[in-house]
């Protein structure tokens, strides 16, 4: 019998929490800093963040109470953080991304919701770094 808790078995949930927007001000901080984004299965909201704070990315979720009863909100969660678990490392820049999935990511079939995480991942990465060599070609660094 093997043991789950082997280094062959994956993250563990430590280092899996490290990629997750927790607090609410986390999540008003991404609201208010851009626009809804739109996608075929769900919306996106992310925001590049500055400074000296951690340089991983950090994901969100949100599922209200309109995606129906616990037992269906939870399992669309499971299903959308193995998706981002999966695709996390096309993020290579600091941002912070909340996704809104719909409510038809309960019958989707999981590669095409990895597929539509994926393209989301891509958007934003893309996205991020046309921001970020805007926002470093308004601030130059001056050479003393």
């Amino acid at each position: 019998m093997t043991s789950i808790s082997s280094p062959a078995a994956g993250t563990s949930s430590t280092d899996a929490r490290a990629f997750r927007l927790r607090k609410h001000a986390d999540y008003q901080r991404v609201y208010k800093a851009s626009r809804k984004q739109f996608s075929k299965q769900m919306t996106y909201f992310f925001m590049l963040r500055e400074g000296a704070e951690s340089l991983t990315p950090r994901v969100g979720l949100t599922v209200g109470k309109v995606m129906g009863k616990a037992v269906d909100r939870n399992r669309i969660k499971r299903r959308m953080r193995e998706a981002v678990r999966k695709n996390l490392s096309l993020l290579t820049l600091p941002v912070d991304v909340v996704l809104h999935p719909r409510r038809s990511v309960i019958e989707l079939e999981f590669r095409v919701l990895d597929r539509e995480v994926a393209l989301v991942f891509r958007a934003i990465q893309k996205a991020g770094e046309t921001q970020q060599k805007f926002t470093d070609n308004r601030h130059p660094a001056t050479d003393n």
